[in-house]
């Protein structure tokens, strides 16, 4: 009997497939290295350096003087709560709504191709270009929408960005990620399966009871995805606030992405904006490795 041909271990690195494969691979790995590290590495190097703009002549090594300086100063915990509200307002508000219209998306009425056009056209408006819609078009306490349909019914127009800025800005994020969540809730919703509701309905289970024990069960996964993506989003919203209040009044809506700008290009610090960079990225990470392994659980549920 002829002997076999030992088989190629496909798992060594001597392989000329495997060779191949890292090959192709190294160029695409090498420049989303870069892209990462370098950028990294330099907001690290310059959170140790005293360095201004103003004055490169003074410059040196810092050490932890930048931290320091940065987390006594209470202009950071102000931006870190506001940060905090900014995120959970506006998940609060995409998760319910969206949950709500997924469920009403998936009845069949007339006009629903439309409506869902319409509904899902904020999500691929600018940032920037939604601030100023609702700034000048839809806030203004003059010329906006909401100011005539306020006056029309006899009520006082609200300067919004000037008494309640906080809210305005969280009305603008909300308007333009609620078709984001509904999309993804849709998703879920459509592929629940049609004898299990129709088991319930049978059994006598109103919509009330077939949402709260079938649908939202079905989507806690789909939620957990939405709460996970739009979080580390929101952690960097900079151009709703940039447009609108700039950071204000006073301090009202600066969240730490506004912060980190404000303290780099206009008080021209880079050395403490590095630090308040190094914080976001830790702050950042901490929550993504919290909701992964809160996806994680739900998956092995």
């Amino acid at each position: 009997m002829a002997s076999e041909k030992p088989k190629e271990n496909p798992v060594n690195p001597d392989n000329p497939a495997i060779l191949s494969t890292l090959l192709l691979k190294s160029p695409a790995i090498g420049a989303l290295l870069l892209w990462m590290i370098v950028p990294l590495a330099m907001t690290l190097w310059f959170s140790f350096q005293r360095y201004n703009l103003l004055n490169p002549d003074v410059s040196g090594f810092a050490g932890l003087d930048n931290y320091t300086s940065l987390v006594t100063d209470p202009s950071l915990w102000t931006a870190m709560w506001n940060t905090l509200v900014l995120v959970g307002s506006v998940l609060a508000i995409t998760v319910v709504f969206g949950t709500l219209l997924a469920v009403l998306f998936d009845q069949d009425f007339f006009g629903r191709g439309v409506a869902r056009l319409l509904i899902i056209a904020p999500f691929f408006v600018m940032p920037t270009v939604s601030a100023l819609i609702w700034k000048n078009m839809l806030l203004h306490p003059v010329n906006g929408l909401v100011a005539f349909l306020m006056r029309s019914v006899g009520l006082p127009a609200i300067d919004w960005f000037g008494v309640w800025p906080m809210t305005a800005v969280v009305v603008i994020v909300s308007w333009q990620w609620l078709p984001f969540a509904l999309l993804i809730l849709l998703t879920a919703v459509q592929s629940l399966d049609q004898e299990q509701k129709e088991a319930a309905h049978l059994d006598g289970a109103g919509p009330l009871r077939m949402f709260f024990f079938i649908t939202l069960p079905h989507l806690r996964r789909s939620i957990t995805v939405v709460l996970m993506i739009e979080t580390i989003f929101f952690l960097s919203v900079f151009a709703e606030i940039f447009v609108t209040t700039s950071g204000g009044p006073g301090l009202a809506t600066t969240n730490l992405a506004y912060l980190i700008y404000v303290r780099s290009l206009l008080e021209y610090d880079v050395g403490s904006a590095s630090a308040g960079g190094v914080i976001a990225i830790v702050l950042a990470n901490i929550v993504a490795i919290f909701l992964v392994r809160t996806i994680a659980t739900s998956l092995e549920a």
